[in-house]
């Protein structure tokens, strides 16, 4: 994948910048492995606004994409690289050798006609996915499950990679994107490689439209608002002080901690984000 630019030809054109979708291979997805993709428009089941600037964008459809890599020791070739506009990274269409056919998140590098497997006796190799007690120590991992059996959970996104850093007993020391160290058990199963589309950060949108047709509404500042639509909101011309920046709500921003100071999970954690 490669970043273009196009000639400033007018005021949007001269900071935008474009995915070449280079690594894209095929453009019209599987029918047999997409579905609809309803939007809500920020709304709940009462017709209620409870998501803000939100709406419109363009139309999708849903790739059924296999999180779970349980079709265990049948190889499958990579028949096609594509596009999916729900999430950042490519995907990769498998073809196994029973016939049947899978998308999977595509590792940086694979490439069409290479083959991949899942399974406890699977090769370390880019794409394949295996148990966390039979990758080595150091390896770079993406797609990996935090309960075992329900499929990966973290580590999805594009350009994204964890490193096994340990084991002990029936747990593996796991370095994710974030920094955060966390316990995962070794029964969990994890894909080989980093995520694909590293470039997709470097993407400037350039203008208000593209924000929406990705279906994002503008947003209205708080300290714009009148007092009772917002905490920050009123004072005489443009009050800035005097005001911890805070959400509709009253929740503070800007480094207050919302994570619950007794979650289960806590015992997971070797080493915080931060």
């Amino acid at each position: 994948m490669g970043i273009k630019t196009k000639r400033p030809t007018t005021p949007t054109l001269r900071y935008q910048t474009y995915d070449d979708f280079s690594d894209v291979t095929c453009t019209k997805p599987d029918k047999s492995l997409i579905s609809k993709l309803k939007k809500s428009g920020g709304r709940n089941n009462l017709g209620r606004m409870t998501a803000r600037y939100r709406g419109g964008g363009h139309k999708r459809r849903y790739r059924k994409i296999d999180f779970k890599r349980n079709k265990y020791d049948i190889e499958a070739k990579v028949e096609s690289i594509e596009y999916d506009p729900n999430r950042s990274a490519r995907i990769v269409k498998l073809l196994y050798k029973d016939g049947e056919r899978r998308y999977i998140i595509a590792p940086q590098g694979i490439k069409v006609g290479d083959a991949v497997m899942s399974g406890l006796e699977a090769p370390i190799q880019l794409g394949n996915a295996l148990p966390l007690s039979k990758i080595p120590v150091g390896t770079d991992i993406h797609n990996i499950e935090l309960k075992k059996g329900k499929g990966g959970s973290i580590v999805r996104s594009a350009g994204s990679s964890a490193v096994i850093l340990a084991k002990e007993g029936n747990y593996a020391q796991v370095k994710l994107p974030s920094n955060e160290i966390r316990l995962i058990l070794l029964g969990c199963f994890a894909t080989i490689g980093e995520v694909s589309n590293p470039d997709h950060n470097r993407v400037v949108l350039g203008k208000a439209g593209r924000k929406r047709w990705l279906g994002i509404r503008p947003r209205t500042r708080g300290t714009a608002m009148n007092p009772v639509d917002h905490p920050m909101g009123g004072g005489e011309g443009r009050a800035k002080g005097g005001r911890h920046p805070c959400s509709r709500t009253g929740l503070l921003a800007k480094g207050y901690k919302t994570r619950k100071k007794k979650k289960s999970s806590d015992k997971y954690i070797v080493s915080r984000r931060k």
